[in-house]
């Protein structure tokens, strides 16, 4: 992570509902062999059981899941507008059907603990998973959302995750 500076949790000053709802960011996990990436636009940035947080979710299809599932440690990784369609890109392929940082134009790059990011993030968080559950549709107390986006019943995993370390890109 030569192009990152590491800055405390506590610095961070992106305005997240923009970040990710409308920016969006990369979840991504694996171990030194292999990894994948997946494009997000939902999850919450904050604080849970007084530790920095992040709540992201993946639907059970996405291949990126199993990679969350297998490692301890994933990475959330926020970009510039110019890297849009590298972001959309890793949205609407799978990574069954080939490498997505190499069609992405996308770098991979590890943390001192080992856990793979994007190179060409602007603000990498590394987390460690402290929680996982499968939302439920008996808990919707407003089923127009159960029914617009779980049509299928797909419903997504919930990772509740603690923010260890926050890297933005160094100034070059």
């Amino acid at each position: 992570m030569e192009h990152f500076i590491e800055i405390s949790p506590l610095e961070i000053t992106d305005n997240f509902i923009r970040s990710i709802g409308q920016e969006w960011m990369l979840i991504t996990a694996g171990d030194a062999l292999q990894c994948n990436t997946m494009t997000a636009s939902w999850g919450f940035v904050g604080q849970m059981w007084g530790r920095p947080a992040a709540m992201v979710v993946i639907r059970p299809t996405r291949h990126t899941r199993r990679f969350v599932e297998e490692n301890e440690r994933l990475t959330l990784s926020f970009f510039e507008e110019r890297y849009r369609d590298a972001l959309r890109y890793c949205g609407t392929h799978s990574g069954r059907d080939g490498d997505k940082f190499a069609a992405s134009g996308l770098t991979v790059v590890r943390t001192d603990a080992g856990t793979p990011a994007v190179g060409e993030a602007r603000l990498v968080l590394e987390c460690r998973k402290m929680y996982v559950g499968e939302l439920r549709a008996d808990g919707f107390l407003q089923p127009e959302l159960l029914e617009r986006w779980y049509p299928d019943r797909d419903l997504h995993y919930c990772y509740i995750v603690e923010i260890e370390r926050a890297f933005v890109r160094r100034a070059e």
